[in-house]
């Protein structure tokens, strides 16, 4: 009986964790950018608007994240310069502490 017990107790945990799973991707639904993501617009043709980075992103075979983060981008006709306009944490080169004179 203390099996079962156990059976019972372990899946009401998973259920309970899929739950939270389920709400926290409707609570966060967003854009999520990382440096790969990041690094199939570096060639992107800027300034851009959203269309355009969408068309150029499918075109380069870009994965289909960065695809659905630019979808998510508002649409008012915005221009955007660079990928900080997009990701304003994208790291520069300052954030990498690289010594050149040391190479």
């Amino acid at each position: 009986m203390h099996f079962y017990g156990f059976i019972y107790s372990s899946v009401k945990k998973q259920i309970w964790l899929f739950r939270l799973y389920g709400y926290i991707c409707k609570k966060f639904k967003g854009m999520f950018w990382t440096l790969e993501l990041a690094s199939y617009l570096e060639e992107a043709p800027w300034p851009a608007t959203k269309d355009e980075l969408i068309d150029y992103s499918i075109r380069s075979g870009a994965p289909l994240e960065v695809v659905e983060n630019l979808q998510e981008l508002d649409d008012e006709g915005e221009v955007y310069e660079s990928i900080e306009d997009i990701w304003p944490d994208y790291p520069s080169q300052e954030d990498f502490m690289f010594n050149e004179d040391e190479y």
